[in-house]
């Protein structure tokens, strides 16, 4: 959990914007993800190892719901920091995790393996002004696809992708097509920023899959 640690004890925690930091990437799996010192701000919370300061705990433990902990009446505009490659993993094979969902896509999660010195990398591109110019930049470098047969079409792209989506019904379709996780919980996809969900695909190209609003909350005209 240095990661975690690393993170927790910068600044950026300490900022209103961020309420929880996690270790877990629910699109983890091992033909999603590639790089281990990749870190994304996202407004999904993630789950399965987090860790999150005393105020915001006081702060939520009153009200601590059964189910899903971090309802968007909670956020009140703050987001989360999830990595690239998974730090933790579920083995509840037989919890409540059991069946397909958990060989579709908790089995296949690939674990971190590399030793990275978090303390020795710079982690302000995760502030918050910064992160939306960082995230806006890579998105502004993904080739726009279109139309149908979308997996095809991405092989055939040599560099990142992106996809837009009109809908939570057109973003499953497409999810489906890649094999990534295709549920919202609050109204947001699950690993999403700005209704933008991104993964890896064929080793190193990123796939942005982008919402009909995220080029707006971007500033980012629409191409």
């Amino acid at each position: 959990m240095d990661m975690i640690r690393c993170v927790a004890g910068g600044t950026m925690l300490l900022q209103w914007s961020i309420m929880a930091i996690s270790s877990w990437n629910d699109n983890g799996q091992k033909q999603f993800v590639r790089d281990p010192y990749t870190l994304y701000r996202s407004d999904f919370f993630p789950g399965l190892g987090w860790m999150l300061t005393k105020p915001t705990w006081d702060e939520l433990s009153p009200k601590w719901p059964k189910a899903y902990p971090f309802l968007s009446e909670n956020h009140k505009g703050r987001q989360f920091i999830r990595p690239e490659v998974c730090r933790t993993y579920n083995f509840g094979e037989h919890g409540s995790s059991l069946g397909q969902f958990f060989q579709q896509y908790l089995k296949p999660i690939k674990l971190n393996d590399v030793q990275v010195d978090w303390k020795s990398i710079d982690l302000s591109y995760l502030m918050e002004d910064k992160f939306v110019k960082h995230f806006a930049d890579l998105l502004k470098n993904a080739k726009p696809l279109f139309g149908n047969d979308l997996v095809l079409k991405t092989n055939n792209v040599n560099g990142d992708v992106r996809i837009h989506y009109t809908d939570q019904s057109h973003f499953e379709n497409i999810a489906r097509q890649f094999g990534i996780f295709e549920e919202w919980k609050d109204g947001v996809p699950r690993t999403a920023y700005k209704g933008i969900v991104v993964f890896r695909y064929q080793t190193s190209k990123r796939v942005f899959l982008v919402g009909p609003n995220s080029l707006q909350q971007l500033g980012i005209q629409n191409s």
